[in-house]
């Protein structure tokens, strides 16, 4: 099964603004789908979907919206040569290099510097790598809606209807309407919750004035960075730093230097949760999901007559079902008897089998393998 995108079977769609670029966040770690996603193969490297990994995937939605050279993707230097050879389309010089990790309000403020040094009057999109999206033609109208709102200096956040009471997602109370175009609707955001527990998640879901925080942006360049300069005046210091000599001989050098310094934050914490001029477009028929964990797989890959998946070459179910089963050795046959709802993940040095309702969880058994020393693993 291929997800690669053909656009020229969508009506309606339109290339972006010639000052509008797209920013993809990629240099995120492997955690929630260990034992597959590693440090040095993360989420956005795997190939799940078919052929083509998430990283190519996010990449290829965006045909027919803006050209690759207005592509950049933020990334870490051990992941930019795997992810340049996996889109050979977009110019080498759009891979920006963090030196280390220091969350996405960094990622974001990178990027915003390199881009306005590009175009003074640049729209920024920010996206990222490792998301599942179905409807091209609808995420292409709303990024299209969403850069109108932008324009009119708002922070503008793709929000998605929730479906059921999520833990593992933030959510974004909804407020006034401040902007429609047909069935599209942009609402002034009035609070951001971090994954709300599950009373809280329901009162949510029952209220309908929360969406799901998608993590994906619209601003213009020079509006954020003036936000950067109110909400976090010590990043933004550091971003003016490294302005200074962007596109110098001594870029790297500054760059090197200077980024450890930056203490790590996120865009949502750092900047949305405090900004006053916040909007968020919901949305209900985007075919959303963040793949935020293992049991998140049965949403976005088609079960059996049993209700397994077996993303292997060879497999025996008997009385069994509800079962995910992820090998990557080839040869391997898989035998299920008797046994429900379980995750099992082989790897040639590491195997996972958790219940699909605790595979959440993942995260504290991969923090356990840091606290413990056995990096080899991760």
């Amino acid at each position: 099964m291929s997800w690669r995108v053909n656009l020229t079977t969508f009506t309606g769609l339109r290339m972006m603004s010639e000052n509008d670029y797209v920013v993809i966040m990629a240099g995120g770690g492997g955690t929630r789908l260990w034992p597959l996603s590693r440090q040095t193969k993360p989420k956005q490297m795997l190939r799940l979907l078919g052929d083509r990994s998430f990283f190519q995937i996010a990449v290829d939605r965006l045909d027919g919206l803006v050209p690759p050279e207005r592509i950049l993707v933020v990334t870490t230097a051990d992941q930019a040569d795997q992810l340049r050879e996996q889109t050979p389309e977009i110019p080498s010089e759009n891979f920006i290099l963090e030196p280390m990790p220091r969350g996405t309000a960094s990622v974001v403020g990178l990027a915003a510097v390199a881009l306005q040094k590009r175009c003074a009057d640049a729209g920024m999109i920010v996206l990222t790598a490792d998301h599942v999206i179905s409807n091209v033609a609808r995420f292409h109208q709303l990024l299209q809606a969403g850069m109108e709102v932008a324009r009119k200096d708002f922070l503008v956040t793709l929000g998605v209807k929730p479906v059921y009471p999520a833990t593992g997602y933030g959510y974004i109370q909804q407020g006034v309407l401040v902007w429609q175009r047909q069935e599209i609707q942009a609402y002034r955001a009035i609070k951001f919750k971090e994954k709300p527990d599950l009373e809280t998640a329901t009162s949510f879901l029952l209220t309908g004035d929360h969406s799901w925080n998608s993590g994906m942006f619209l601003w213009r360049v020079t509006r954020i960075l003036d936000e950067f300069k109110l909400q976090m005046p010590d990043l933004f210091s550091v971003l003016m730093k490294i302005e200074q000599d962007w596109g110098t001989q001594n870029q790297d050098d500054t760059l090197q230097q200077i980024w450890p310094t930056i203490q790590p934050q996120t865009i949502d914490f750092g900047i949305m949760e405090k900004a006053e001029q916040v909007a968020v477009i919901p949305v209900e028929d985007l075919g959303w999901n963040d793949v935020g964990s293992w049991q998140s797989v049965f949403e976005i890959l088609p079960t059996n007559e049993n209700g397994n998946i077996f993303l292997a070459k060879q497999g025996v179910e008997i009385n069994a079902g509800g079962n995910l089963v992820v090998t990557e050795n080839e040869r391997q046959l898989v035998v299920l008897i008797g046994v429900d709802d379980l995750v099992v993940v082989d790897t040639p040095d590491a195997l996972l089998i958790c219940r699909k309702d605790d595979a959440q969880m993942v995260r504290i058994a991969v923090n356990q393998l840091r606290q413990n020393g056995h990096l080899e693993y991760l």
